[in-house]
């Protein structure tokens, strides 16, 4: 990009931002996006985008661990299998249907790869200095546990949000991040969110013709996800201090993860909560660890969990989920019941672009303005809350009802972060002597 293309776009984001229009740019404007968190799923998060839509590239990227942003770059820059895993998918090009080949595909993301070394950010402060950089768009796929404060920060910069999943951990977590949507919703930022079914034209097409009466008046809801361990890290290395050991093995730890409930039984509650149009009022839920050892490896979440949700008109949302080792067996599905017939949530639309791309399709609509603006924050941080309100209500034992839940002050963060810092984990919850705050 030129220099005057550079002012010219950043003169028209700021009158952009004086009419209410902030953000707003040109679809010819080439937008530079900024990755903060280097795993697995953001550097696929970079694929997306960049297969999505030509007029963006990555230009920053910022990790915990510089081992984890250098794996990521390298996969990005030189693994054609794992780059081109979309091949023969259909993609948009100029408003139309296309299929890209592999080596289109590797040739389109590789082409768009433009970190340069002064822009790899490493360390606790890292998704600052990025946010900070020359980026228009962050995308945010660390462990959940963060979330609200890289939110916060970037929609106080003024940056564009892609943000995955769940977006924290515990009821002060959201409420923070509730609070910096609305700050994006004045500025008119775009704040697109990883939960893709929204994306999803089978699913769009589906709720659609629900909400419009092709079942009825919905009487029941039930959502299994049903699925493997996940670890990160197989055993603990001796150099690694308790907080590094922590973010390397994030999924067996409450205060990064959340628990599975929140970390991926969320797209069922979402799902619902869009179905339903409103969050549940209440919830009784169980749980436990029926097979995870007490050992370090396995931390502090439960294996199980089985949820019963009550909406505002009194349907119930029946929620089962559980993460048992590998040959057992697996269900990730829904099933709405209505009046007058039944639905998986995808069986009456037709198949579309991959929503893991189409997500990104329509964040660069509504930033340019080629598409209507999208602010998914409010409704993926009330299901964010649906989910913890569920593990409160399966650690506890109690009923919990939206406004505790809404009004709880418990904040699992640490209060310093060091990658030697010393952690005191949590015992396991158990109902009954664990206690809701």
């Amino acid at each position: 990009m030129h220099p005057s293309d550079s002012v010219s776009r950043r003169g028209f984001l700021a009158a952009a931002s004086s009419l209410a229009l902030a953000g707003a740019a040109s679809s010819n404007d080439r937008l530079k996006a900024g990755l903060v968190g280097c795993g697995g799923r953001g550097t696929q998060a970079v694929v997306n985008l960049l297969t999505g839509v030509e007029n963006v590239d990555l230009v920053a990227m910022a990790d915990v661990f510089e081992d984890h942003l250098e794996t990521s770059l390298n996969r990005l820059r030189n693994d054609a299998k794992f780059v081109s895993r979309d091949a023969g998918i259909r993609v948009e090009r100029n408003g139309k249907p296309v299929e890209m080949s592999a080596e289109e595909l590797v040739a389109s993301v590789r082409s768009r790869i433009k970190v340069d070394p002064e822009h790899h950010f490493v360390g606790f402060d890292a998704f600052r200095k990025l946010i900070n950089s020359d980026v228009d768009i962050v995308m945010l796929a660390t462990p959940p546990g963060y979330r609200p404060q890289h939110f916060e920060a970037a929609i106080e910069a003024g940056k564009h949000v892609f943000t995955e999943k769940p977006i924290a951990t515990d009821p002060v977590g959201v409420r923070r991040f509730m609070a910096a949507v609305k700050k994006a919703e004045e500025k008119k930022l775009t704040v697109m969110s990883g939960a893709q079914r929204h994306a999803e034209r089978e699913y769009i097409e589906t709720v659609d013709k629900i909400h419009n009466g092709a079942i009825g008046d919905i009487v029941a809801l039930n959502s299994y996800y049903l699925s493997r361990p996940v670890f990160h890290a197989e055993a603990r290395d001796p150099k690694w201090g308790d907080m590094e050991w922590e973010h390397r093995n994030w999924y067996s730890f409450i205060w990064i993860c959340g628990d599975q409930i929140v970390e991926q039984h969320f797209h069922n509650i979402d799902f619902m909560n869009w179905v339903m149009g409103a969050h549940p009022v209440e919830v009784v839920a169980s749980g436990g660890a029926a097979w995870r050892p007490r050992e370090p490896l396995y931390g502090n979440i439960y294996d199980h969990m089985s949820s019963d949700f009550v909406y505002p008109n009194g349907v119930r949302l029946s929620s089962h989920c559980r993460q048992y080792p590998n040959g057992l067996h697996r269900d990730v599905s829904d099933l709405i019941v209505g009046a007058k017939g039944r639905s998986n949530g995808r069986d009456m639309g037709a198949k579309g672009i991959n929503p893991y791309v189409q997500e990104h399709i329509d964040m660069i609509r509504s930033i340019t303005g080629a598409g209507p603006y999208i602010n998914q924050g409010m409704a993926v941080a009330e299901s964010t809350m649906t989910a913890i309100m569920g593990r409160e209500s399966a650690y506890s034992g109690l009923k919990i009802t939206w406004d505790m839940i809404m009004a709880s002050k418990q904040d699992l963060q640490p209060k310093e972060f060091d990658y030697k810092s010393t952690m005191d984990p949590m015992p396991l919850p158990i109902p009954g002597v664990y206690k809701f705050v």
